[in-house]
């Protein structure tokens, strides 16, 4: 018989194989992480809410005869209407302390048009403030004048 003879060595280690980082499992795991995130965030869109009526602005059909309420309409360029008439608004603080001192309860409701400007508007409020008369916003844009 043949003797097969084998070369082993005392000092000798087996030949070592290399780690490999594979990445086809490393795909399907950030695969399956996007879907898991994507699935989560469409379930977020169904958020239930509570249904609210919130008040709608109504106009008066049938107004008091007997009401002093004063409409102020800011117009544009530094203008407005106490009640229809054209007046500026450097005569707004006069015609607040007349209307004072002849009404028993004072009442202004503030109206703008398609030409006033913010500022305006702000600016007489704080001469209707000074004045201590109680005061309205109409939520209606009115045409000029009106």
């Amino acid at each position: 018989m043949y003797a097969r003879q084998e070369n082993f060595s005392a000092t000798a280690a087996p030949p070592r194989r290399r780690a490999r980082i594979e990445i086809i499992p490393l795909i399907d795991v950030i695969f399956f992480l996007l879907a898991t995130f994507v699935l989560f965030t469409l379930s977020l869109n169904r958020l239930q809410s509570v249904p609210v009526e919130l008040p709608q602005a109504r106009l008066n059909a049938h107004p008091d005869p007997g009401d002093q309420t004063v409409v102020l309409q800011i117009s544009g360029a530094g203008t407005a209407y106490w009640n229809r008439e054209l007046i500026t608004l450097a005569d707004l603080p006069g015609r607040l302390l007349g209307y004072k001192a002849a009404t028993p309860a004072p009442r202004i409701l503030v109206a703008d048009d398609s030409a006033a400007r913010w500022g305006d508007t702000v600016r007489a409020l704080d001469e209707i403030r000074r004045a201590h008369i109680p005061v309205s916003l109409e939520t209606i844009l009115r045409p000029s004048g009106q």
